[in-house]
């Protein structure tokens, strides 16, 4: 594949970068504080949103008696879907509006947290569907203004949606993974409890924790914030402004987090210190790349997510098939870390040393390949399925699978060069399989 060129450094463009970070509050037990931060935020009748499983365990017994011991007037939303689509965001939406509450609580992994933030937005400024999902595949109308107030608490160790201001959902009738994007949706407060993710099998492990280096390497390779145009006014810089100094600090941490503990968490449910390591590495991953952004691996996912239904992953067996969020990312790291590791060598070469690869003697060209070589050493000590190839894909779906690619350019702009659709066919040909 030939070396891409890097996005130069705009002498007219861009010369800033701005922060809107979330509030956040980590450690064992906190949601038994869930009652005082919802009353801190003026809440008196919340929806508290989960899913069956979540609400079948110990810390969503925490959290519930802890809003209900506050005084405040409950109404449970438990019919959040994994791996939400257009319909589940309508039928949470048309649930919101009808409760007449003042804010939100989430309790579950990345599906259930971006449902409570799309039934958030759909009950404050109702509107058509598609009018705030991201553009080609909606018409990408900003969010008007603020929200209800909204506390998300992760139970998994993987999205960081905790952190973020996007929602995402399968777009079922285009076969493709899409979303809403607005600093609005970002959370009021997260409160991330590590505890949370004591019950969770390896395989969820495996595919929510890929997920976290997979935002946290997206967002440390991403093109420079000064390589992008400077825009007309401070209100338009976009929530994806590419890898800065502050996101870097985030990033970094949790690709070091994640090389260290991730392969123990899964080889060991006991292991709480790799459990916490993992909970706290998701929220530095979505802090950092809810502020720089994610690329390739990410927009190539929605697709690899959408176009199958039949896969089952480990960990998975009780939901409908599907290809977990983190597992259709992953599948395609390698591929693309190979592909841009010569547009932002020092970059890819940072974050395979801070993965565990062993980069005594290499250069900087060498990034990629051994950012790309640790993941697929990582990838096999968990049992990640072999590449695109393992979910049932083949040469034969590469046209559809570059269709719902090209349409994610929200994400392939962020990317440290440009990605046309001849790459992007070599790399879904590249993810088919890896050893």
């Amino acid at each position: 594949m030939p070396s891409p060129n890097a996005y130069p450094i705009d002498p007219g463009g861009e010369t800033g970068f701005t922060v809107e970070a979330a509030r956040m509050k980590f450690g064992p037990g906190m949601l038994a504080e869930l009652g005082d931060d919802a009353r801190s935020l003026g809440i008196t009748r919340v929806a508290l949103f989960t899913d069956p499983n979540v609400a079948a365990t110990e810390p969503f017994a925490a959290a519930l008696a802890s809003l209900k011991g506050a005084g405040l007037e409950v109404v449970l939303y438990d019919g959040c879907r994994v791996e939400p689509t257009s319909a589940s965001f309508l039928d949470a939406a048309a649930f919101a509006r009808e409760a007449g509450v003042d804010g939100y609580v989430s309790i579950g992994g990345g599906s259930v947290i971006d449902t409570a933030k799309a039934a958030n937005l759909y009950a404050t400024h109702p509107a058509d569907f598609l009018a705030y999902v991201n553009k080609p595949l909606g018409e990408g109308i900003p969010v008007p203004g603020p929200v209800r107030p909204h506390i998300a608490c992760p139970t998994t160790c993987g999205t960081g949606s905790e952190t973020t201001g996007v929602a995402i959902f399968d777009h079922v009738e285009k076969q493709v993974k899409t979303g809403i994007s607005s600093r609005h949706l970002r959370p009021s407060l997260a409160v991330v409890d590590p505890r949370t993710l004591d019950s969770l099998p390896p395989g969820v492990i495996a595919a929510t924790g890929f997920d976290v280096l997979t935002h946290a390497i997206e967002s440390h390779t991403a093109r420079p914030y000064r390589s992008r145009p400077r825009p007309e006014s401070s209100a338009l810089r976009p929530p994806y402004q590419g890898a800065n100094p502050w996101s870097d600090i985030g990033s970094l941490q949790a690709i070091r987090l994640g090389g260290s503990y991730l392969v123990r968490a899964v080889a060991d449910r006991d292991d709480q210190e790799a459990r916490d390591a993992l909970m706290f590495a998701a929220t530095l991953a979505g802090l950092a790349f809810g502020n720089a952004g994610v690329h390739i691996p990410h927009a190539m996912s929605y697709s690899v997510a959408g176009m199958n239904h039949s896969f089952v992953a480990t960990g998975y067996e009780k939901a409908e098939p599907m290809v977990p969020h983190g597992i259709s990312v992953v599948l395609n790291a390698p591929a693309a870390f190979r592909f841009t590791g010569p547009a932002a060598p020092q970059a890819h070469l940072r974050a395979a040393e801070a993965l565990g690869a062993d980069t005594r003697g290499a250069v900087a060209e060498d990034g990629g390949r051994l950012l790309a070589d640790r993941l697929i050493e990582m990838m096999r000590a968990t049992g990640v399925p072999n590449g695109l190839s393992a979910l049932g894909y083949g040469e034969a779906d590469i046209p559809g699978l570059v269709r719902g690619a090209s349409a994610q350019q929200r994400l392939l702009t962020i990317a440290p060069c440009a990605v046309g659709d001849d790459d992007l066919r070599r790399l879904y040909a590249d993810a088919m399989r890896y050893w």
